[in-house]
């Protein structure tokens, strides 16, 4: 017999030993990351007073971490999870130990600032596909996008109070925000050590025979064959890239009209209070919607709220309706890696995660360039229109997509395994999570949870991973 998964009780992942350590190591280690990140170019402008050394590092580490995404999501699921992260934490806890040392003792430079920076940017890219990879082992599947929900509040929690914080922190001594981080992957490792429950399922031999190349294009199949995940990619890749140029370029924009630099800060302070209250009221969204329903009214309503910047570009207050876009996003990310976790097998779901977070975000890496061409060159309505455009293009993929339209809701069997209809590409015979051939959301998914049209939907960027 088949029934409908249930909605999930909004408190009960409190309850949930295993997952609070978890998200409690990623809130101290996300603090602790904040921090640092803010410390780098201060640090290297203090020893070399040379600002394009101070971007560089910084630019050094994105592309370390773009560049080993998808490897790592073949590392993710060919080896102990559990282990790999606590790697990541040990490495990461040496390294800034070690600058920290370095910088008091007068011997810090830039090269060891960037190799410090190069390798925290690696851990991070392997230990959040192999935490993403894991929520749908500690928490029941139709729970998992309230726990995303959670992610995403503590992430904007940690966006908004650690750069004010590592500022009051590195005033105290340049070498104490990396400091506080080396702390902070330490008491992660400790929460890392005390959870209970396995983060992966059991794998077979036929899962360790092949080769990591075999792996990475199994992954890569299965990521483009599925319905479902072929239009979030479609979606949230120019969503992400709207969202991440149309701030770029208020920021270029209010620069260009000698706001003062204080003011262009409270645009990433408005967005980020967005963000934070959306993530909060996403589980609330979630019960409330379908997700096609969510999905199609998020996306047609960010049109005219881009728009809405136009008359305000030349004030700080063009941030506010770009941050009601963005306190949309956080529903739309809970419900696309909660379907996203349901729908994949446990064994491909780090190469899944690492290939739909690369095609979703590698647009968005182009957006800062465009942004300046086009405040240089078409100013301000330059800016919002070419912008509105491409977030256009997500919301006719939204209304269009046939896997949404067809979209059903997600059962179980009598013994709890998900079930959503055919067997789709990569899957195995074990009971793992399916999708149906004719399945498929965009940009953000969503689980419908029960016949009432309760539903999760969700993007992570455009919104956070907009960021």
């Amino acid at each position: 017999m088949r029934r409908l998964l249930r909605a999930p009780g909004p408190d009960s992942l409190w309850r949930n030993r295993d997952f609070n350590l978890l998200w409690g190591s990623q809130a101290l280690s996300g603090l602790g990351s904040s921090m640092s990140s803010l410390a780098y170019p201060l640090v290297i402008l203090v020893l070399t007073h040379n600002a394009v050394l101070a971007g560089a590092v910084g630019t050094a580490a994105m592309i370390a971490k773009t560049a080993v995404r998808l490897p790592v999501g073949v590392l993710v699921d060919r080896v102990n999870r559990r282990r790999m992260m606590l790697g990541c934490d040990a490495i990461r806890l040496v390294a800034f130990a070690g600058l920290t040392v370095s910088l008091l003792l007068g011997y810090g430079n830039v090269l060891a600032i960037l190799v410090v920076a190069v390798l925290e940017s690696v851990c991070a890219a392997a230990f959040d596909t192999g935490a993403m990879s894991a929520v749908r082992n500690l928490v029941p599947l139709d729970q998992v996008p309230t726990a995303v929900a959670r992610d995403e509040a503590r992430t904007y929690a940690v966006g908004l109070v650690g750069p004010p914080i590592g500022g009051a922190v590195f005033g105290l001594g340049r070498a104490l925000p990396f400091l506080a981080d080396a702390i902070s992957y330490l008491v992660s490792l400790v929460g890392l050590l005390l959870i209970r429950r396995p983060m992966q399922e059991k794998a077979t031999p036929a899962d360790t025979d092949t080769s990591p190349l075999h792996d990475l294009l199994e992954g890569l199949r299965y990521t483009v064959t599925t319905p479902f995940l072929r239009a979030a990619m479609l979606i949230a890749a120019p969503l992400n890239f709207a969202i991440n140029g149309m701030l770029f370029g208020i920021i270029i924009l209010l620069q260009r009209n000698g706001t003062p630099p204080v003011l262009i800060g409270t645009v990433e302070t408005i967005v980020g209070i967005g963000g934070l209250i959306g993530a909060i009221a996403a589980s609330s969204l979630m019960r409330r919607f379908r997700f096609p329903v969510l999905l199609r009214g998020i996306t047609l309503i960010g049109v005219p709220l881009m728009l809405a910047a136009l008359p305000l570009a030349s004030s700080p207050l063009a941030a506010a309706p770009i941050a009601l876009v963005i306190l949309l996003g956080p529903p739309l990310n809970a419900g696309l890696f909660g379907h996203l976790a349901v729908i994949t097998p446990d064994r491909l779901l780090g190469r899944v995660n690492s290939a739909f977070m690369t095609a979703a975000m590698g647009l968005a890496a182009l957006a800062p360039v465009l942004a300046g061409i086009l405040a240089e060159h078409f100013g301000a309505a330059g800016v919002v229109l070419a912008f509105t455009a491409a977030f256009a293009v997500s919301t006719v993929v939204a209304l269009t997509a046939k896997g949404i339209r067809e979209m059903g809701p997600l059962t179980t069997n009598e013994t709890g395994d998900t079930e959503t209809g055919e067997t789709g590409p990569g899957a195995t015979e074990t009971g793992e999570s399916r999708e149906s051939e004719e399945s498929g959301l965009g940009g953000a998914g969503g689980t419908e949870t029960d016949e009432s049209g309760a539903g999760g939907a969700g993007h992570r960027p455009g919104t956070g991973e907009a960021g």
